[in-house]
């Protein structure tokens, strides 16, 4: 007889299973649904102004402990543990949201949001993302080989926190000084604050001759020589004083702002000048007119960013490439988990229950059914309906399995959506010019799909890092599984509306939100369906992301994302990833302990999403004023006073790396050491 292999090792769950401890609460709920609102709108801004977004599970957890202990009767952990997966979730879905709705208006297929059709695309794919991923938790969950590095974090956190000191006051502090500083600086507020400088230098005359092998300058067949004389010049930008582009830039830390900011130095201080170089002479007319800062700008968009959307296309799959493995491994848990699911009958303890595997299953059935209804009034066509939500089911099933074992790697910061939805996209694309379905009904059908497998790869991501800190901390699956389908249906009902409040205010596309990943999207969807592609452009961003590839840069996704990008953007997360580093630096020879750098680590993370959702909240309620005509200004033609912008960079500095010190200093006790 061949011996049992051993049984894999499992943790105790910080509560028993035995407990019966107060869990799904009527507070828990509504303060889970209000982050998933809140949460899910300020990194629906992020992500239009700075092309990511931050996870939301550590201020999730941070707030909802917080809350609760407003109650004379106090919240249980795993009251706190339920609001946090409840309220987390909305920042999921607002990653799938802002990477591909606003590809419908900046395509051209729609004029404005659809209210409707937006809301039932996130409520298709944050459902769906959450139905697939119970299919996938009991393996999952218990595979000792997935680290879960940001569920432990977390669970830690939560844990600290029952002895007090949830970290609040840092959360809510950071909050206050980035709305101030926001509704100053904002052009829609009470603008006092410049946030950024901008001056064009020109370049005194350039002569080129082209000369042959003799050294004597080319001739044509009327004698004329090949010389050519050139007035270029340079656009010099300042970082914009953004409290959430610092707060960006501290949570990716110096490396990764460092190589954003490398295509930004690319895109706007090398390809931007030889642009003008060549182009200058034709563009004066218009710099007569409307000046060389806005002239310059309009020739970036129209020449360096098709370039950005080459090199993010091949950046995205060198991503996908690198991981591979992961991704086969994901594909693989998948497949089991849907063979084993829903056989047993064994009694399950209360640690270990999902919702009924049929009722699930029935759910799925029901979802994809209703996408053939949504996407025939994309597509006007029964067939490409039938086939869009087939393709979506499956893409979004096998994108549920990846998204799910990568954050169990690297956690769900660094789950790599955009990849996994552009791999739908091009599928999606290829299939509807082969059943004939072009222009605008099926670049939409091509988008339909793209939105709700991206919701669903970022929501399966994040519920799976949720349920792991559940694992951990004792909560029990079912009840976390309703927590998340109400936070997702809480979410998908409000998101929209703050895009299209922004989208009213500064016009999604523009500088002011660039939208990098639903640019691209719209760009190649449109360019393989509609036929409309700068293809010379884009091959020439495809090869340049390739040479960075042969010399083994780091990110070509990311550096091209800072090529897309306005230049004052990935500037400002330049400068907070450099206050990331001082802070490291500086706390390096105080730290004595693991707990030490945790204690740094994370009293910064909390400031940092604080500054994030502070100017992300004013900036929405001022985007709104805008909406309903209400003017706060001083002068149309004020600009503010720059040297407030630069006291914002000294204040939000002594900010960031001074409150992680002085955390260090007192200790978690909150008393000097």
């Amino acid at each position: 007889m061949k011996a049992k292999p051993p049984a894999p090792k499992t943790s105790r769950p910080f509560v028993p299973e035995s407990s019966k401890m107060r869990e799904f609460s009527l507070r828990s709920i509504l303060i889970g649904v209000a982050l998933a609102m809140v949460l899910g709108s300020a990194n629906a801004y992020l992500g239009l102004k700075a092309g990511m977004t931050v996870a939301a599970t550590f201020p999730a957890a941070v707030i909802s402990m917080f809350a609760l202990r407003l109650f004379r009767n106090k919240g249980t952990i795993l009251e706190e543990n339920l609001a946090r997966t409840t309220g987390a979730v909305g920042e999921a879905l607002a990653a799938g949201a802002i990477f591909t709705i606003p590809a419908f208006v900046i395509s051209g297929v729609w004029d404005n949001f659809s209210y409707t059709k937006s809301t039932l695309l996130m409520l298709a794919g944050g459902v769906l993302g959450v139905l697939l991923v119970i299919i996938l938790r009991k393996t999952m969950i218990r595979d000792t080989s997935l680290p879960y590095p940001e569920s432990k974090a977390c669970a830690e956190i939560v844990k600290a926190g029952q002895g007090g000191q949830t970290g609040a006051a840092y959360v809510f502090s950071s909050l206050g000084v980035a709305a101030l500083v926001e509704f100053f600086r904002n052009d829609n507020g009470f603008k006092l604050i410049r946030d950024t400088l901008n001056a064009f230098f020109r370049f005194p005359a350039s002569k080129i001759s082209l000369l042959d092998s003799k050294s004597r300058i080319l001739q044509s067949a009327d004698a004329s020589k090949a010389e050519f004389g050139y007035n270029g010049g340079m656009l010099l930008q300042s970082p914009a004083a953004s409290p959430a582009f610092l707060g960006v830039g501290y949570i990716i830390g110096f490396r990764l702002a460092a190589i954003n900011f490398s295509g930004g130095v690319f895109g706007w201080l090398f390809l931007m000048p030889v642009v003008l170089l060549i182009m200058g002479g034709d563009l004066q007319p218009f710099a007569d007119v409307s000046g060389w800062t806005a002239v310059a700008k309009s020739a970036y968009n129209a020449t360096v960013k098709p370039i950005a959307v080459g090199g993010m296309l091949v950046g995205a799959f060198y991503t996908l490439f690198k991981m591979r493995k992961n991704l086969a491994g994901g594909l693989k848990h998948g497949i089991q988990d849907i063979l084993k699911a829903g056989k047993g009958g064994e009694k399950t303890s209360r640690i270990d229950k999902d919702l009924p595997f049929g009722l699930v299953l029935i759910s799925v059935g029901v979802l994809i059914f209703c996408m053939v209804l949504l996407y025939q009034s994309f597509s006007h066509n029964w067939g490409s309906a039938a086939l869009a939500a087939v393709v979506m089911g499956f893409a979004g099933f096998m994108f549920a399995a990846v998204a799910g074992y990568l954050v169990g790697i690297i956690g769900s910061s660094s789950n790599p959506i955009s990849g996994l939805t552009l791999s739908t996209l091009l599928i999606a694309a290829l299939l509807m010019v082969m059943v004939g379905m072009k222009g605008d009904p099926g670049v939409a059908a091509v988008l339909g799909i793209a939105s709700v497998v991206c919701c669903v790869a970022g929501v399966a991501g994040d519920m799976l890092q949720d349920w792991k800190v559940g694992y951990m901390l004792g909560g029990t699956p079912w009840k976390m599984q309703v927590g998340g389908l109400i936070g997702v249906v809480a979410a998908a009902l409000v998101m929209v509306l703050p895009i299209m409040l922004l989208h009213k205010a500064n016009g999604i596309g523009s500088e002011a939100l660039p939208a990098p990943q639903a640019g691209l999207m719209a760009m190649m969807a449109k360019g393989i369906v509609g036929g409309e592609m700068a293809w010379p452009l884009i091959i020439a961003g495809m090869l340049f992301a390739t040479a960075l590839i042969l010399i083994n840069s780091p990110s070509p996704m990311l550096i091209s994302v800072g090529m897309y990008l306005p230049f004052n953007t990935t500037a400002a997360i330049f400068i907070g990833g450099l206050f990331k580093y001082l802070t490291d630096t500086l706390a390096k020879k105080r730290i004595r302990s693991d707990k030490d750098r945790e204690t740094v680590d994370n009293t910064g993370l909390l400031v940092a999403s604080g500054l994030i959702a502070g100017e992300a909240l004013v900036g929405i309620l001022l985007a709104a004023f805008v909406v309903l005509n209400i003017k706060l200004g001083i002068s149309e033609t004020f600009q503010g006073f720059w040297w407030l912008g630069l006291l914002v960079f000294g204040l939000l500095g002594l900010l960031m790396i001074g409150a992680p010190l002085r955390a260090l200093k007192t200790g978690s006790g909150g008393k000097k050491r």
